[in-house]
């Protein structure tokens, strides 16, 4: 019998199978596809997740730089641009990949841990049976497994067969048009900017809107450009396939005047896309037996400021140590109840982000108005910063980027985590021996850290504090923490 079966060989799914291996159980992954896919969809990572990944070790290998992710200068919210320069602490990093690129680093990642990741491998039945699932493929084989992960995407299969609900809203009033382009020489700013005869600049990557919509110009390196629009509408307007010349009137609607764009060159494949309306459900529950959902399988939302990836990976991270504890028979009572507990509430807030952008982005005077009075909120004391924590996803007690001085040498908290293990920093040498009895599942460095006045801190795998000692007498409250999270004591 299979440990874990996932159900998607995306990159939520390959990061939780990446998670599950490096606690030491082999997952299968099912994906229905033979290849990976090629159309264009996300453009990189925003947020916790860049520095989630950097403490995985996978930071450089996606971004190909050197040394930790870096803050980014500025970024948007609901066609506000906010700058990012004077916060003391800025949550909102950025890692610039596609998503294939991103999918191939797990994929290939995921095979260097001993991941069984099966192309071409459609599940059509599942059947929850006492002890395991009975696995049904369009082939006709059989799988037997003690888990199965649906993350299988917003049509998940494995959601619908399990039977929880998926609530929420659809909105079919607006449609969004995307297409890869070209542009003359004379049309490039020095910044990359789109220069628009009779407009002005369309800075890249950042959402403008008008009385008549929005758009946004994507231009990235190694990659064909693409400009993508949005305006009120409804499908039954939209019958006939898209056509370049509908991306052009479209973008001439927005701005007013001619956009100066053209045909991609090349063979392709380009994208040219039209999309009526949008979805924001969210899984009644992310649980259901021996079944889990994991990434859009859980929770759809609009992909205004790029926080789909952000949600699903940290989904992988927080499910994938609970689930392996839970294979091996470690695992508390109730900590795979967790998972739901503490990630529902985050899918919630990004949720409730994305219909607040939405609604900032459309066009109309009285948006206008809004548009007036919630500057003036962002302009506040305060009001940049909140709404940095709301775009980078930051959870609570999410361990800040430590300096640790050991006599072994001193490293960042990034290059302690890259296990996937808890880990016990004894930055007093009081707390040592009261984990002692947890050495076959906690990691323990002793030394002096720059970024905490903590005597001691307990890190859960997903890099989340467990447990914060100030003095000697905190060890009650350490083994207290550790039983919570990691099970029994060794006898």
């Amino acid at each position: 019998m299979l440990d874990v079966v996932i159900v998607g060989g995306g990159p939520n799914g390959l990061m939780l199978g990446c998670e599950l291996a490096l606690a030491g159980v082999r997952p299968v992954v099912l994906e229905r596809l033979t290849g990976p896919k090629t159309e264009a969809r996300a453009n990189g990572l925003v947020g916790q997740v860049v520095r989630m990944l950097d403490r995985r070790g996978l930071y450089a290998r996606l971004s190909g730089a050197d040394g930790p992710p870096r803050p980014a200068p500025r970024f948007m919210f609901g066609a506000f641009t906010l700058e990012f320069g004077d916060l003391e602490d800025n949550p909102v990093s950025l890692l610039m990949a596609p998503q294939e690129r991103i999918e191939k680093v797990l994929g290939e990642r995921a095979v260097e841990l001993g991941v069984d990741l099966r192309r071409g491998q459609e599940v059509t039945d599942l059947h929850q049976d006492g002890d395991h699932i009975r696995v049904v493929l369009a082939s006709g084989e059989t799988l037997r497994a003690r888990y199965v992960v649906g993350a299988d995407g917003g049509r998940s299969m494995v959601r619908r067969l399990s039977g929880i609900e998926f609530p929420g809203m659809t909105n079919d009033d607006f449609v969004t048009r995307s297409a890869n382009v070209s542009v003359a020489d004379e049309h490039l700013g020095p910044d990359g900017d789109l220069l628009v005869p009779g407009y002005g600049s369309l800075p890249p990557l950042l959402y403008v809107r008008t009385e008549r919509g929005t758009i946004v110009w994507a231009l990235l390196p190694g990659r064909v450009p693409a400009l993508t629009t949005t305006e009120t509408g409804t499908a039954g307007e939209h019958t006939a396939p898209m056509t370049f010349e509908e991306m052009l009137a479209s973008a001439e609607r927005v701005l007013g005047v001619p956009v100066p764009i053209r045909p991609p060159r090349g063979e392709g494949p380009h994208l040219l896309r039209r999309l009526v309306g949008g979805n924001t459900r969210l899984a009644e529950r992310y649980r259901d037996g021996r079944v889990l959902l994991l990434g859009d399988a859980a929770h759809v939302h609009s992909a205004i400021g790029g926080p789909g990836l952000n949600l699903g990976l940290q989904d992988a991270v927080n499910l994938g140590w609970k689930l392996a504890a839970a294979v091996r028979g470690r695992a508390p009572e109730h900590l795979l109840d967790t998972y739901d507990e503490e990630r529902r509430p985050v899918a919630e807030r990004v949720m409730a982000s994305t219909l607040a952008q939405s609604a900032l982005m459309r066009p109309g005077p009285e948006v206008t108005a809004l548009r007036t009075v919630f500057g003036e909120l962002l302009a506040a004391p305060g009001g940049t910063e909140r709404i940095a924590h709301l775009l980078a996803g930051t959870t609570e007690a999410f361990a800040p980027d430590l300096v640790v001085h050991t006599d072994a040498g001193t490293h960042r908290l990034a290059e302690l985590t890259t296990t996937a293990r808890p880990l016990l920093l004894d930055l007093s040498g009081d707390f040592t021996e009261a984990a002692e009895p947890w050495h076959d599942r906690v990691d323990v460095v002793r030394g002096k850290a720059e970024g905490t006045d903590a005597a001691g801190l307990l890190l859960r795998p997903d890099c989340h504090v467990a447990w914060t000692g100030h003095r000697p007498d905190d060890v009650n409250g350490l083994r207290a923490a550790l039983t919570k999270w990691f099970g029994a004591p060794l006898a």
